[in-house]
Order: structure tokens, then sequence, then C-alpha cells
């Protein structure tokens, strides 16, 4: 009898987001979002997907007009976070340019819209691999505050059947 692998996953997630609701535009570098860390020791996902949604406020969009997604991890448990990460939710001012891994880009080209990305690998950000512990982070680049917005993530295994 063959054994196929195939994907198995998990329930979807929300991350606390009440710093992101309501997160200024930013320079380069400047106000950050953070998730709060997630442990993966246990649960052991190979990846895990995320989708943010935006909502932006009123006003004139400027910058890149655009949210960044980046991906940030610690192999130590939580204790060593690269940036200026602490691991907790809420924001922080991101180094220019910043240590934190890209993995989206959410483009915001009008106001008083929410924008809903495609789901982002966090593993790929990482060589393929999820790292123990990891989270997210999002710089809000648009011009204009924003308001209303959800991160969710789903992580992955591989099932044999």
């Amino acid at each position: 009898m063959t054994t196929v692998t195939k994907l198995q996953f998990a329930s979807a997630v929300t991350f606390t987001t009440t710093s992101l609701a309501t997160l200024a535009s930013a320079a380069a570098g400047g106000s950050t979002w953070q998730s709060a860390v997630v442990d993966n020791t246990t649960n052991l996902y190979l990846d895990a997907h995320v989708q943010c949604n935006v909502g932006v406020g009123s006003g004139t969009i400027g910058n890149d007009q655009c949210a960044y997604v980046y991906a940030y991890a610690s192999l130590d448990g939580g204790t060593t976070y690269p940036d200026a990460v602490t691991g907790s939710e809420g924001t922080f001012t991101a180094q220019n340019p910043t240590q934190l891994r890209l993995i989206g880009v959410i483009n915001i080209p009008t106001a008083s819209t929410t924008y809903k990305s495609e789901p982002f690998s966090v593993a790929a950000a990482f060589g393929g691999a999820l790292p123990p512990s990891w989270g997210l982070a999002v710089r809000n680049y648009s011009g204009i505050a924003l308001n209303a917005s959800t991160v969710k993530w789903v992580g992955i295994n591989a099932q044999s059947v």
C-alpha cells in the first residue's frame, strides 16, 4: 500500500490587533505594529499562512501607498528578537533599514476601504522552515491611519494517508 503525504491545515487563529487598528502612517522605519510571538515548539507546524485585512481611514493616500508585512523569529524561546521587536502585541520603532523579513505587500490605492491580502507564507521568509518562535509586523506606509484591521494565520503540517 502506498502512503500519500498531504497537507493538514489547522483552524485559523486571529492575532490581537488592538494597536494595528489605529496604526498611524509611518515614515521609513517609524511606528510598526507587531503581533505577540507564536510558540511553535508544541504544534511543530511546517509553515503558517497569514492573511491581513487592512482598513484605512479617510484622507489623502501618499508615501508608498501600501502596508508592508514582515515576519520575525526567535531561536531561543523568545529571548532574542531582531530589530526592536519585543514579542508582545503593540507598536515599536523599526530600524531603517529593518532587519525583519518582508513576506508581503498590501497595496492601498484609495482611502476609506478595507484591503484583503492573499495568504503569505511565513516559512518562505526563513528558508522554508517555520522557526520555533515567530510573529508578524506591519508597517503602514499609506499616508493615512489604519482602522478596523485584522490578521489571521493557519498552521500547516503534513499528514500521511
